[in-house]
């Protein structure tokens, strides 16, 4: 950055803008402060105040208070506002993407996805929203005698508590369904990146949401997220395995539903078949993006032994050559650490699968030329499962590369793990790779992709098997879980189960019997 500092250097972010989002936040100002800084340079970008369990009740209920008022507004005015804030955000998408390079570390193409990544979740939601949350007729088990009508209703107020790692979309493309639905919303983003989430929160404001229904609280985990489960009707959550665990419990304590995505160790499989030209790239994608702080990044490449010394040769060469600065453009394919205890994290499992006997291949240092927590691209074989590396989410740009004879030796080896979020096959023969992908026990799996296309299949739930989550995001349940199914059934002429017209017990069952055996044999009876 020439000398410049982060944000100097920030060509749609200054200090004015930092301090009217600090203004946002729904903590009392004179509460200690937490300092945000730029990871591309390690610089102090503003604080933030640290609140408390009281200030999180508060913003709880503010936000209960407006939500019944948003709700009552109807669908249709609130779609109008939503549809605003799609445009708004399109139109203000490169000061977003300088604040997630601010206070993110990113590289400029993640940033690029999270911003718009968020548009296409709103379109996806005003789309489907008056389909999804409309009274739908259902069947019921006697025809003529009884209806029966599904409702949906607002949850009341969702908690959504917010990682580092894409501090935009998961803040604000996961509450958009719960603003449309008719939800208060408070949101708690992680103390190191929370000037993302209150620029969402300043868009939508402008674009007519009411005051209060989303409150943005900046804090702690052990405290102000531990309060928010505390007080809201339902908990949103991505985050690490270990953090989701606590959370679930402290949720069902209360009976309150959680949604979470969890952590992953995600695993690729390349076929003998799969052409490389391709494949390489795409699979680098995989495993770098974001730096490799993605909850869906590769960290596990299983290649078929006819083709894996060219793959390996290939793999480590297009590594070497993805570029790393501290710009604020398109120019560097490798985002920075979020910090330095995050860096000295990833950088431990590489000196520990080293000090057991692993084959570094390349990288494996450390880049302060280029700024503090810079990783390189790193690339290990002969990864044994004594090395942190083998089953622990290591969360940085570093892939661990294995053989395989068989397809069925490669699907075993994958699931051999406690996480299943994210996995891919890379085959010429797509036929083959979808039942392949099938195999898999990963919520998620992209075939000739590593994760762009599912994630972007808005009208399919995204999420996690196993230790990698509960719920999904995306799709109909990333909506209609933020709402409370009804059922309203109006019972005609006869009680339900109940013989008409003095008829006893013993003949209604067996004329009940031979009806039931008829509506069976009708198609159209459910």
């Amino acid at each position: 950055m020439s000398g410049s500092t982060a944000l100097e250097a920030a060509p749609h972010v200054d200090s004015a803008l930092l301090q009217r989002l600090e203004n946002r936040i729904s903590v009392p100002a004179d509460r200690d402060r937490i300092e945000v800084r730029a990871p591309f340079t390690g610089e102090v970008l503003g604080t933030v105040p640290d609140a408390t369990a009281t200030d999180v009740a508060e913003a709880v209920e503010r936000a209960r208070r407006a939500q019944r008022r948003w709700a009552e507004m109807g669908l249709a005015a609130r779609s109008r506002i939503l549809t605003r804030f799609h445009d708004l955000l399109i139109d203000n998408a490169d000061i977003a993407m300088d604040l997630l390079q601010l206070e993110a570390g990113k590289a400029r193409v993640p940033a690029f996805e999270e911003v718009f990544d968020t548009v296409a979740t709103t379109r996806y939601y005003l789309n489907t929203a008056p389909r999804l949350l409309r009274r739908k007729r259902r069947a019921v088990s006697l025809p003529g005698f009884t209806s029966a009508w599904e409702y949906q209703h607002p949850i009341g107020v969702v908690g959504n508590i917010t990682p580092w790692n894409f501090p935009f979309t998961l803040s604000i493309s996961d509450i958009i369904a719960a603003l449309i639905a008719g939800n208060g919303v408070v949101v708690k983003p992680d103390e190191k990146t929370p000037y993302s989430a209150v620029f969402g929160a300043t868009l939508l404001d402008e674009a007519g949401l009411p005051a209060d229904v989303l409150q943005v609280v900046s804090g702690y985990g052990e405290t102000a997220g531990s309060a928010l489960i505390d007080e809201v009707d339902f908990i949103n959550f991505t985050g690490s395995t270990e953090v989701g665990r606590i959370v679930s419990a402290h949720a069902g304590k209360r009976l309150v539903a959680a949604s979470m995505e969890l952590g992953g160790k995600n695993a690729t499989v390349v076929l003998s078949d799969a052409d490389l030209s391709r494949t390489i790239p795409g699979v680098a994608r995989a495993v770098y993006a974001n730096g490799g702080q993605l909850c869906i990044a590769m960290e596990r490449i299983y290649v078929a032994e006819t083709v894996l010394d060219d793959f390996i040769a290939r793999f480590v060469d297009y590594s070497r050559s993805l570029p790393m600065t501290a710009m604020f453009d398109f120019s560097s394919g490798l985002s920075a650490m979020i910090d330095s205890e995050h860096l000295d994290r990833v950088h431990s499992h590489v000196e520990d699968a080293v000090a057991k006997g692993a084959t570094l291949l390349t990288g494996g240092k450390p880049r302060p030329d280029i700024g503090p927590t810079f990783y390189e691209p790193t690339v290990l074989t002969e990864v044994g499962d004594d090395m942190l590396l083998c089953r622990s989410e290591t969360f940085g740009p570093v892939v661990s590369v294995y053989g395989f004879s068989t397809v069925e030796e490669a699907v075993a080896l994958a699931n051999d793990s406690e996480y299943g979020l994210n996995f891919s096959v890379w085959t010429s023969d797509t036929d083959r790779g979808v039942e392949i992908a099938s195999d898999l026990h990963a919520g998620t799996v992209g075939v000739n992709d590593g994760y762009a296309a599912a994630w972007s299949s808005y009208d399919a739930p995204m999420g996690g098997m196993k230790a990698s989550g509960i719920s999904r995001r995306h799709g109909e349940i990333g909506l209609l879980k933020f709402t409370e199914s009804q059922t309203i059934a109006v019972q005609r002429v006869i009680p339900a189960f109940a013989p008409p017209f003095g008829i006893g017990y013993g003949l209604y069952q067996r004329l009940l019997g031979h009806m039931l055996k008829l509506l069976r044999r009708l198609p159209f009876y459910k």
